[in-house]
């Protein structure tokens, strides 16, 4: 079998994924070499603590705003920033992973603009689903709402491609189920949190989203469907 000597070491990456995989991987090396002292000093090993105090989001910051009609920017921000920081290596490291896999094969079919759509629309609405549930006051923090954003459209391609063949368009959330089943059974063996909330929100907002935002929009879907019959 013949290789490309002029082949990439690793498949290429539309560049709207490095886009939003960077601040991520470079938040998170910064952290991880101030943990270990190399740079910051004393104080580095306090820099996680103050990233997520930063930049994580407060449902009940959110509830106050919206209860006295005050909505300060650096709390506003906080919609789009939580996904930014996470609570350790291994939990930035799976977000990544995600964010790789799925924004490429997402990313290869929506233009730039959607993919940032979609990324940070399940983001707002993953925040927003868990400020509604008003027994929920731990800070919501990290990409997994965002990700589950990118799932959903991916879930969105799948559901065309079998809708076009005839096939079981519910095989398309074959996924989503796996990993709500992997959620809930964690939840259960280790008390999990409401994070789900958001991470739902988020799947079915990249889903919904992908109707208005993919090559064509829904005129392109139901084209893409008869086509195929």
């Amino acid at each position: 079998m013949q290789t490309d000597p002029n082949a990439a070491p690793l498949n290429p990456l539309p560049p709207v994924v490095w886009l939003l995989a960077l601040p991520i991987i470079a938040m998170e090396v910064v952290l991880n070499l101030a943990a270990s002292g190399l740079v910051g000093g004393a104080s580095g090993v306090g820099w996680r603590l103050d990233a997520v105090q930063r930049f994580a989001f407060s449902p009940d910051f959110m509830r106050e705003m919206i209860a006295n009609s005050y909505y300060p920017s650096e709390h506003l921000m906080r919609l789009v920033s939580y996904p930014l920081v996470h609570i350790n290596f291994t939990h930035a490291l799976f977000v990544i992973v995600f964010l790789l896999a799925l924004g490429k094969m997402v990313g290869e079919v929506f233009r730039a603009w959607a993919v940032l759509v979609v990324f940070f629309g399940a983001a707002v609405a993953g925040a927003a689903a868990y400020t509604t549930l008003p027994m929920i006051h731990t800070p919501l923090i990290g990409g997994y709402p965002a990700v589950y954003g990118l799932i959903g459209a991916f879930t969105f391609l799948l559901w065309t491609n079998l809708a076009g063949t005839g096939n079981t368009q519910y095989r398309a959330f074959s996924l989503i189920g796996f990993l709500m089943g992997i959620q809930l059974l964690f939840g259960l063996l280790f008390g999990g949190g409401w994070d789900w909330v958001a991470e739902l929100a988020g799947f079915f907002t990249g889903f919904f989203l992908s109707f208005v935002v993919s090559p064509g929009g829904w005129a392109g879907v139901r084209q893409k469907i008869r086509a195929r019959r």
